[in-house]
């Protein structure tokens, strides 16, 4: 039996209004939550048209589908989810004459956008989570669907009849979590790494970072509760026809307990050209429906949002570094940049909201431009909320000048080191002879 999906009623009536003109032609994302039982679609979002095309643009074939603009779309719009919430697949609209093809387009379009969304993520997918993601057709003339599903694990992987069933208020009285992580991460650059490479350590020492958080310890209000235990449990669920509503839950995650004391931490020297500091409090927050939902679902769901909203926002403040680059600029220079803050904004006639990354001198105007290009969802001004103050980025590069005075220092360091580790085997070798030897002596007598 194939999976079930279970559609806000919204979605219904946005991919209807996509379908109204005689040859329309769409593509775009699914967004949603996966659970073990049942699956969620919350949002659908259509792939933006390019300058060059109008709104009535219909392909001659399938196969002229954009592939590369779809996958940075699915990309860009992952960044806009917070916890909880993922790209579960695509749709496409199209025209009978289009159909027989249908299907091969979007079995293509459901690994492309999976591949996209995870290249650059910190955390792997867990054994037991679900691995289906969602293709659906959607006839422009007779307005009839088709949904099935592929295990984007398996790359040969067929397709899999499922069920698609529109309800109402399926995301109105959703689970929130919050938590506000203090980062002070500082990641050594080393000194073979060039300037071009920042984005390189950077990601390499969230990487490090990433497993802390993993590891860490999350207190939910204040308690440690079993993983296996189901959030909600000795609470009645918010549920009926009262207004959308959020039942949040504060957590703290303590990363310091993570760290084992059978593990044996050895001091090494490494010869550094610089660092990079990262300073600040980030502000996380994941949602998880409200179907007997699990303490380690909601967990993982906020933890992977704690790594994705720094993750992200250090990937946004490199891609706007090499856009603004002085052209024949060659050594850097000591420089503080202050990440993008993260805001969120409310899906409308939902409880549940989704988020972007804003630079100090965006207006809000530009953020509501951007929810509209990029999740075409219109935010009024006054529902954005700026989550969090400015965090800091301090590169650090030791300058051309001094890197030999560095280069020695460090040389001299690591020669004092080894000189103390073969003088320790030196007197080590020495007592050994000299308790042979009296021994011998001992024992002669």
């Amino acid at each position: 039996m194939g999976r079930s999906y279970f559609v806000e009623e919204t979605v219904g009536q946005y991919l209807s209004n996509l379908s109204t003109k005689p040859k329309v032609f769409a593509t775009g994302l699914l967004i949603g939550q996966c659970s073990p039982q049942r699956d969620y679609v919350i949002l659908a979002v259509r792939t933006p048209p390019k300058e060059e095309q109008k709104e009535s643009y219909c392909p001659a074939k399938l196969a002229d589908i954009d592939e590369e603009w779809v996958t940075t779309h699915a990309s860009q719009v992952s960044r806009m989810l917070p916890g909880g919430l993922l790209v579960l697949g695509v749709f496409i609209i199209a025209t009978p004459e289009l159909a027989k093809d249908t299907q091969n387009a979007l079995r293509k379009l459901v690994f492309s956008v999976q591949k996209s969304v995870t290249k650059k993520r910190l955390w792997n997918f867990a054994g037991e989570e679900v691995l289906d993601r969602v293709a659906l057709q959607v006839c422009s003339t007779t307005k009839k669907l088709v949904c099935r599903t592929y295990d984007v694990q398996d790359a040969k992987s067929s397709a899999k009849p499922a069920d698609w069933k529109y309800q109402s208020d399926v995301s109105a009285f959703w689970l929130s979590l919050n938590c506000t992580v203090n980062v002070n991460i500082h990641i050594p650059l080393p000194a073979t790494s060039a300037n071009h490479e920042l984005e390189k350590n950077t990601r390499n020492g969230l990487t490090r970072w990433a497993k802390q958080i993993e590891e860490g310890v999350f207190l939910i209000n204040g308690q440690i509760k079993e993983e296996d235990a189901e959030l909600l449990e000795g609470q009645k669920k918010s549920r009926g026809n009262s207004q959308p509503s959020i039942q949040a839950f504060d957590v703290k995650v303590l990363t310091q307990l993570s760290q084992s004391s059978s593990h044996r931490s050895t001091a090494t020297v490494q010869v550094c050209r610089g660092s990079i500091n990262l300073k600040g409090a980030i502000k996380c927050r994941a949602y998880i429906h409200n179907n007997k939902p699990r303490v380690k679902d909601a967990i993982q769901a906020l933890r992977r949002d704690i790594i994705n909203t720094l993750s992200d926002r250090c990937e946004i403040l490199f891609e706007d570094l090499l856009i603004n680059e002085t052209p024949g600029k060659k050594n850097l220079k000591r420089e503080y940049h202050a990440l993008p803050q993260r805001v969120f904004a409310p899906i409308a006639g939902s409880s549940v909201t989704l988020c972007d990354y804003k630079f100090g001198d965006e207006s809000a105007g530009e953020i509501q431009e951007r929810f509209v290009e990029m999740l075409d969802q219109a935010v009024h001004a006054e529902d954005i909320h700026v989550a969090e103050e400015m965090n800091m980025v301090d590169i650090n590069p030791i300058m051309d000048n001094t890197d030999d005075a560095q280069q020695k220092k460090l040389t001299k360091a690591t020669v004092l080191l080894k000189l103390q580790q073969n003088l320790g085997v030196v007197m080590g070798t020495v007592i050994a002879v000299i308790a042979v030897a009296f021994s011998f002596s001992y024992f002669s007598d």
